[in-house]
């Protein structure tokens, strides 16, 4: 295997995920990861370039960097990609007009999008909001389209909080596409838009980024598949199946965030 240095030669930008890296949300605004405010802080100050990367669906980037910076996070709102801005873009871009199931938490990030006479269904992660009544809603609303379009924010299976695992909104998603016969598209994490977006406001270049994230398939597996490196932190929901995944094998595996920095700071100018 290569060495550490040769792993993040050349790196000049720094994407890190959110939930699971920086911070473990929650109950009461959750509570960052050991190390991890000390961590981001020393990224800040070494000359890389920083970026945020989340497939945060339930919080508005408002709400969620507040909660950070109550957590002792220097973060503002436009280091932060999310894929509610970026889905109402599109949105907007095709002239699309959503039924909107989401959490009610981000309803804002869409006040300026006509969602009058729906024709497309836009999905995130709603939490209670999953309803029988609400999912068969959105059912509807696809199936009496001639051409039916689901816009997804992320396809994430499950993430974690202070509590414990959560189930994510791919498995909803996954179950709209079965009910209806159509394909999602995704806005977040893999997308490789995503990704490409977050580089463009960094910057850099794919092969000079690399980016941290505790989610095998989305966070490691997406990077890659745009050309950056990617290490998977063992927080989070990190599995110890994950270092074993028969398709995607990180760049390196660490513990946390604290000893991520450690080792580009050693070697990233080396």
């Amino acid at each position: 295997m290569a060495t550490w240095g040769e792993r993040l030669a050349g790196v000049r930008g720094v994407m890190l995920d959110i939930s699971g890296v920086l911070y473990d949300s929650g109950e009461g605004g959750g509570k960052p990861i050991t190390g991890s405010v000390e961590a981001v802080a020393r990224l800040q100050r070494s000359g890389l370039k920083v970026r945020f990367c989340t497939n945060e669906s339930q919080k508005s980037r408002k709400h969620l960097v507040a909660e950070l910076r109550r957590l002792g996070f220097d973060i503002s709102e436009g280091e932060v990609t999310s894929p509610p801005p970026a889905a109402c873009l599109i949105l907007k871009k095709r002239g699309l007009r959503p039924h909107l199931l989401v959490h009610d938490e981000v309803r804002s990030e869409f006040a300026q999008i006509d969602t009058s006479n729906p024709n497309c269904v836009v999905i995130a992660d709603a939490g209670d909001n999953f309803s029988y009544q609400n999912m068969n809603k959105a059912f509807q609303v696809l199936m009496g389209l001639e051409n039916p379009v689901l816009i997804s924010l992320g396809k994430g299976r499950y993430y974690k909080v202070t509590s414990g695992l959560m189930l994510d909104v791919g498995g909803y998603m996954k179950a709209l596409e079965y009910a209806c016969g159509v394909e999602a598209e995704v806005v977040g994490k893999p997308s490789p838009e995503f990704f490409q977006s977050a580089l463009q406001e960094m910057g850099v270049e794919a092969h000079q980024a690399v980016m941290i994230g505790d989610d095998i398939l989305f966070d490691v597996g997406g990077a890659q598949q745009c050309g950056m490196r990617a290490l998977q932190v063992r927080t989070g929901k990190f599995r110890p199946s994950d270092e074993h995944h028969p398709k995607v094998k990180a760049d390196g595996y660490v513990d946390n965030l604290s000893e991520a920095v450690d080792l580009l700071l050693q070697h990233v100018d080396k």
